[in-house]
């Protein structure tokens, strides 16, 4: 004996798949890792390598986007890698963005040349930022962490 389904139990089931009501959260926690660039002389240049982990316990079901802010005196100088990253505020930020597919205990690295403005003096030291965005991510406590631009003779 066939079902009729009824115009309700219809949409009732069309509700639920449009909302994802029965998808799963992804479960993933990104974290940045402290690295500080080699030391630069005025007017050369050193790379921020934006270290991003994936502490678990799952791959990342979303892209991400991680974030390096630059303090006055230097600025972001392509190329990048990954290609896609752009510069933006003069040089000051940049944001490259990663695709899914993070899995559990492996890592991303944006690198980001740098270049010392010419009239920085030596022995400068200043702190820039490093930030990872997600929708996956379930700690927020670990997405940013500053690293050490400094300048040598």
């Amino acid at each position: 004996m066939a079902r009729r389904v009824t115009p309700a139990l219809a949409v009732g089931v069309a509700v639920m798949c449009a909302t994802g009501a029965a998808a799963t959260p992804p479960n993933s926690d990104l974290e940045v890792v402290r690295l500080d660039p080699a030391a630069a002389p005025p007017g050369g240049r050193t790379v921020v390598h934006a270290f991003v982990a994936n502490r678990g316990p799952e791959q990342t079901a979303s892209p991400f986007t991680v974030v390096v802010r630059l303090p006055p005196g230097f600025t972001a100088r392509g190329p990048y890698f990954p290609e896609d990253c752009r510069a933006e505020a003069r040089g000051r930020l940049v944001r490259c963005t990663f695709g899914p597919g993070l899995a559990l205990l492996r890592t991303a690295t944006a690198l980001v040349p740098v270049r010392v403005d010419a009239d920085m003096p030596p022995g400068t030291k200043t702190e820039g930022h490093v930030q990872v965005m997600s929708v996956d991510d379930r700690d927020p406590r670990n997405d940013r962490t500053p690293f050490t631009l400094s300048v040598d003779c």
